[in-house]
């Protein structure tokens, strides 16, 4: 069974928890066993523990954040070595670029991240699904060290010499118990609220600068981007002097509450073509889309700020595409 090991930032520690959740099917197959610092018991060497992981593991994750590379133990020393391993050959590093940062030149830069191109996790419209593509890469290089013990491992043993020994496999200091310690968590109306008041926030922004690149790149289409009030903003994009696509964007429309669309310009915000609201799984918060518009493949998505923002904004642009 392949050994992975986590290195993180503790203020991505709900994202590192999603991953996990990912992965749980390749432990469930047998195929990998995941470490991380929150199974480190009261009474153990904290420095110890992390060390004997980073020199002994095979694959070694490096969530990537600015709170990653902020932190200077897990820059320094976290990162340091487990590159020092993977140049010997000794483990392979992933780099998982779980939010934007200025990665490409950090020593690892050089290495094949994940998720896709290396585009961040929280930039994806749907988080399982960069999530996913984490796992398959870590699906994908179990694989490889498993075919490489493979062929090298010994033979001359016995099988059932073999399979004792597996089983029996242990330490002193090792602390037996499962690694499935999660429990639900739960989110007040507050939460929820305040999480609504910051993707409205984030998408009047996504907004802006949108407009304001697509005037810059498209000489013949000038933008217009108003904040409205604290619940309200409006955009228009014209196309050689024409309106070519109008919308407002708002919170608490009708009767469903959540973020609303509506391709018209003007503070009558009753009704609207698509409708974002928050929920939440048992780990964290999201937005989904009631599916009203033809972008409703969004549906069953579980949107981020990013993939909120974008769903919008596709409607948005499409008139003038």
């Amino acid at each position: 069974m392949t050994t992975v090991f986590f290195s993180y930032c503790h203020a991505d520690e709900a994202l590192r928890d999603q991953l996990e959740r990912q992965l749980r099917i390749l432990q469930r197959q047998g195929l990998i066993e995941t470490w991380h610092d929150r199974r480190i018991e009261a009474g153990q060497d904290f420095a110890g523990e992390i060390d004997a992981h980073i020199e002994a593991d095979e694959i070694i994750l490096l969530l990537v954040s600015p709170d990653f590379l902020n932190s200077d133990y897990c820059y320094e020393i976290e990162m340091t070595r487990a590159l020092e391993r993977h140049k010997a050959g000794e483990a392979i590093v992933i780099p998982v670029i779980l939010r934007d940062c200025l990665w490409h030149g950090a020593p690892f830069g050089k290495l094949m991240a994940t998720p896709t191109d290396g585009r961040p996790v929280t930039q994806w419209p749907d988080i399982d699904h960069a999530f996913r593509l984490v796992a398959e890469a870590v699906q994908a290089a179990a694989k490889r060290i498993g075919n490489s013990q493979a062929v090298t491992r010994p033979s001359a043993a016995p099988s059932n010499m073999q399979n004792t020994q597996s089983v029996n496999r242990s330490t002193p200091d090792q602390v037996i118990r499962s690694s499935n310690l999660r429990v639900a968590k739960t989110f007040t109306d507050r939460d929820r609220d305040a999480f609504q008041t910051e993707a409205f926030d984030f998408m009047a922004k996504y907004f802006e600068n949108s407009l304001s690149e697509l005037s810059v790149r498209n000489p013949e289409i000038d933008g217009s981007f108003r904040r409205l009030d604290a619940n309200r903003f409006s955009a228009v994009a014209y196309h050689n002097g024409q309106a070519a696509s109008r919308c407002t964007v708002f919170m608490g429309g009708a009767a469903y509450g959540g973020i609303a669309y509506t391709a018209t310009e003007n503070a009558d915000t009753n009704g609207f073509n698509e409708n974002l609201t928050v929920e939440a799984d048992e780990q964290t918060l999201y937005l989904r889309s009631m599916g009203m518009a033809h972008f409703g493949q969004n549906r069953d998505q579980k949107l981020t700020f990013e993939g909120a923002a974008e769903t919008y904004w596709q409607m948005f642009v499409q008139p003038l595409q």
